[in-house]
């Protein structure tokens, strides 16, 4: 292998494997190395066994996963020029995949775009981002103002950036948590944290430093419109409603009724806001309830007065070991939403674990259907939005399982 300026880490024929077949991470039991002078975050050449070189990624001896591989080709050189074409590679992606939808939408989304451990989120002119890498950590400075750059350059004007870095897992990066608006010259610092979207011609105020995650979840956005598609004349059940989406999009496309539920106030309070700002606040009922309960109540009542039912919950597991037990939750809502709907009825119903795999989801939507006494009749299998991109060999990025049934 020709010279080059970076330490070199050599993996075992496991880890060899694994990149080869086109996933990113190495683990610290896969690696041997660096012989050389290093420190975390810099960049290291991994090899093979005989010595061959496999990619180029950031070395972490903090994390369990020690290197995450950036790139795959001998000739780059990662200074300002690379990054800019990486950058304007994954927004000219959004450009063309999302169209109109471009000003709401993931603009990076970490290991599918080949920026191992970043997240940006657009909303309008606003840009919030997670960092959960130490390598991307360090190249913040350069990274932020070429998005804006590279944005402006394609007649998009950014506010601010707000980072939403406080996730647990940047603890086992060897990384503090924090949030606050990033202060690059000519961008805000000191706006309140809300600004307005719109998504299949529904508006939402979007939380951008007290919500969920980045503060709104742009990755159901085509499975809420496939849902609203079902929903004319119905009477609509949206558990775990979160901001509403699910429930606005229903109601918009003429649903007799919709009730959205969420166990949070703050959901409710969200929920209630975003139906006013569409002029929506007659034909939607928000409710606080925990759904289990809920779902029980109506089937001990025997009641059925909704004919189509939506689940979208939060993940039920966030790691392999309660996959188990994320199994039961998952297939228990399912259960008692088929037992509450009448022949006919529809469900819409999703997971987004990458650990609740389609193959796991599609055997307990079987099993609940059984429990249930009930027969599936599957209208559309979905996946999250393309801003959302699934990178074949890594698996880590197929998260979002939609399905839509009727229940027969």
């Amino acid at each position: 292998m020709t010279q080059r300026p970076y330490p070199v880490l050599r993996v075992n024929a496991k880890g060899e494997r694994a990149l080869r077949s086109g996933h990113p991470w190495v683990y610290g039991a896969e690696a041997s190395g660096p012989g050389t002078p290093y420190e975390n975050g810099d960049l290291v050449d991994v090899v093979s066994p005989k010595g061959r070189w496999l990619g180029t990624g950031f070395l972490n001896d903090h994390s369990k996963i020690r290197v995450r591989i950036l790139s795959r080709n001998t000739n780059d050189r990662f200074d300002a020029g690379f990054w800019r074409r990486r950058v304007q590679y994954a927004l000219d992606y959004r450009k063309t995949v999302m169209g109109p939808d471009f000003s709401a939408c993931r603009l990076i989304f970490g290991e599918a775009d080949a920026f191992p451990g970043l997240t940006v989120d657009r909303f309008g002119d606003i840009l919030v981002t997670e960092v959960l890498s130490l390598g991307m950590e360090r190249r913040r400075e350069l990274l932020y103002p070429l998005l804006v750059d590279c944005l402006r350059a394609m007649g998009q004007e950014i506010r601010a950036i707000y980072e939403r870095s406080d996730a647990p897992l940047r603890e086992k990066e060897g990384l503090p948590r924090h949030r606050g608006f990033y202060p690059l010259p000519g961008l805000a610092t000191d706006l309140d944290g809300h600004v307005t979207i719109r998504e299949n011609g529904i508006a939402y105020d979007v939380d951008y430093i007290n919500g969920q995650k980045t503060g709104f979840f742009l990755d159901q956005k085509y499975n809420r419109r496939a849902a609203a598609a079902l929903a004319p004349g119905r009477r609509v059940l949206d558990c775990f409603t979160h901001t509403g989406a699910f429930a606005l999009n229903c109601a918009q496309a003429g649903a007799a009724s919709v009730t959205a539920v969420d166990v949070s106030q703050t959901a409710v309070e969200q929920t209630r806001r975003n139906a006013a700002l569409n002029g929506l606040e007659d034909k939607v009922i928000v409710q606080q309830a925990d759904v289990f309960q809920l779902l029980t109540q109506l089937g001990e009542g025997k009641q059925r007065p909704f004919d189509y039912i939506i689940l979208d919950p939060p993940a039920f597991t966030k790691s392999g070991t309660t996959v188990k037990n994320a199994f039961r939750g998952y297939k228990e809502i399912n259960r008692r939403a088929m037992q509450l709907l009448p022949r006919g009825g529809y469900l819409a119903t999703c997971s987004c674990s990458h650990f609740m795999t389609a193959a796991l989801f599609r055997q307990m939507l079987q099993e609940a259907a059984a429990d249930a006494a009930v027969q599936l009749r599957q209208i559309e299998e979905r996946r999250q939005a393309p801003d959302h991109p699934i990178l074949w060999g890594v698996p880590e990025t197929e998260y979002l399982k939609f399905w839509l049934f009727q229940v027969i």
